[in-house]
């Protein structure tokens, strides 16, 4: 049995993922209340393996946990691309007219903004995830109280759900990375070693003219696709910035020969993951 660590609870949007990318596995969760919490797991239990959203098609990229990642020396071993759509979900005696006040985790509110924007009544409170919103609401037995949530979440905590796909924007996909103490990874990947098409990486560039203008000519040259590409200021170092970076490619020997070019144009260039492209539940 896999041993997988989340952020939230049971029925959140990381369990789906987890549960569809581990289709057909038996799977243990251990659910933590942050993301530093599911690399600690990892750091306790060399056995566990970490799930975790990296970036949204709304929301964009969860910046933090780019962070997380790097400094915590886990790799990335595959990825999940799951479809959100949200739920407006109250207790089962309750209805439209009894609700004052919604929770739900910031990034899900801020999907459904524009849901929320035709219910000014609804006073808007941010709690630390959805499926626990709709958990804490039914176990305390919250009158007035409503959660944004997904369906699966609703029916697992016994909750109405007042109206579907109340997202803003349907095209709602979060990407999600399954990473694993470096150790594990070999025995991980096995499977999927030939299907290995991905990659991420970080490093730092000087601070001189045209220095990110060269290392993209250079991937180009060798044809390997960028994917995403994100920067983030180093503290304490002015004007200098860190980027992380996603590839894609169909040959993995010329993905090594990239590799080696540009690191001597680079700093600090630390590869976070060799995987195969994610599925999605669409």
């Amino acid at each position: 049995m896999k041993k997988i660590a989340i952020q939230g609870t049971l029925g959140s949007y990381h369990d789906i993922a987890a549960h569809k990318y581990f289709e057909g596995e038996e799977i243990e969760l251990i659910c933590c209340a942050n993301f530093e919490d599911v690399f600690t797991s990892i750091r306790k239990d060399s056995q566990v393996i970490g799930m975790l959203a990296i970036e949204n098609t709304i929301a964009g990229s969860l910046l933090h946990n780019n962070e997380l990642l790097r400094q915590s020396g886990t790799q990335i071993i595959g990825e999940y691309k799951l479809r959100i759509s949200h739920s407006f979900v109250c207790l089962p005696d309750e209805s439209w007219e009894d609700l004052t006040e919604v929770n739900s985790h910031p990034i899900a509110l801020m999907q459904c903004r524009e849901f929320l924007h035709q219910h000014p009544q609804l006073k808007v409170v941010e709690g630390e995830d959805t499926a626990r919103s709709a958990e804490i609401i039914k176990n305390e037995n919250l009158k007035g109280h409503a959660a944004i949530c997904s369906k699966a979440a609703a029916e697992r905590y016994g909750m109405k759900i007042l109206q579907e796909g109340i997202e803003t924007n349907k095209h709602n996909f979060t990407r999600f990375l399954v990473v694993a103490d470096p150790w594990q990874v070999d025995e991980l990947r096995q499977h999927h070693v030939n299907a290995t098409n991905k990659a991420s990486m970080v490093f730092t560039l000087p601070h001189t003219e045209g220095s990110l203008s060269q290392v993209l000519s250079i991937l180009s040259f060798y044809n390997i696709n960028l994917t995403k590409i994100q920067s983030l200021p180093i503290i304490g170092r002015e004007w200098e910035y860190q980027f992380y970076v996603d590839v894609a490619f169909n040959d993995y020997l010329r993905y090594k020969q990239s590799i080696t070019a540009i690191t001597p144009l680079t700093k600090e260039l630390k590869l976070l993951g060799e995987y195969a492209e994610g599925k999605s539940n669409v």
